[in-house]
C-alpha cells in the first residue's frame, strides 16, 4: 500500500508524512525531492529553462514510478493531481490524504519557510497572497475529488495529525 498525501504548497505534506511514515514502519518520499533530482536542478529552475509541460510531464514519470513502493507515504507536490492519470494511479494504489488549510494558514507557513521562494517557482506572477488564494480556489475541486479522506493541519500539531491519520488507516484495514 502506498498513502500519497496531497495539497497546496506548505500544507503539511512533507512535515506530516515523515513523522507519519516512521510510526507506520513505512519509507518516506517527497516525490518533489526525486524530481529535482532526476532534472538536475530546482522545481523553480526548470519552470523557468525548460517550462511547466516539461515539468509536469517529469513529475507525473516520477510519481508513477514511485507508486509502485509498497509500504510508502509519498507526500506529492501541490500540482501533482492536475494530471488526471496521476490521480487515478495514486487512489489506485491506497489512500490518498488532502492535508488542508486556509489561503491564511498555508500563506503563513509558505513565508515561515525560507527555502520556498528558491525552490518553489511562482505559479501565476501575482502577490502571495493573491497567488495562494486564486491557485487554491482552482484546484480545490480537485483536491476534493482526488482524496478519500481529508484532515485539516490548521492549528494544529504534528502529532495530532498523524494520529488522526493513523487512527483513520486502522479503523479501514
Amino acid at each position: 500500500m502506498t498513502i500519497t498525501l496531497i495539497g497546496y504548497r506548505g500544507c503539511g505534506k512533507t512535515t506530516v508524512g515523515a513523522q507519519l511514515a516512521t510510526q507506520l514502519e513505512y519509507d518516506f518520499v517527497d516525490s518533489d525531492v526525486v524530481i529535482e533530482e532526476r532534472g538536475g536542478k530546482t522545481i523553480a529552475r526548470m519552470f523557468a529553462e525548460d517550462g511547466e509541460p516539461h515539468f509536469r510531464a517529469l513529475e507525473a514519470s516520477v510519481i508513477a514510478n514511485l507508486l509502485q513502493q509498497d509500504n510508502l507515504v509519498l507526500a506529492v507536490g501541490g500540482g501533482a493531481i492536475l494530471n488526471p492519470a496521476s490521480r487515478a494511479a495514486m487512489r489506485q494504489t491506497g489512500p490518498v490524504i488532502w492535508l488542508q488549510a486556509s489561503p491564511e494558514a498555508l500563506l503563513q507557513r509558505i513565508l515561515g519557510d525560507a527555502t520556498t521562494a528558491d525552490r518553489r517557482p511562482s505559479l501565476t506572477n501575482q502577490d502571495q497572497r493573491t497567488e495562494v488564494e486564486n491557485v487554491l480556489k482552482q484546484r480545490w475541486p480537485i483536491y476534493e475529488e482526488s482524496a478519500t479522506h481529508i484532515v485539516n493541519t490548521e492549528g494544529r500539531s504534528v502529532d495530532a495529525i498523524v494520529d488522526e491519520i493513523a487512527t483513520m488507516l486502522n479503523a479501514g484495514s
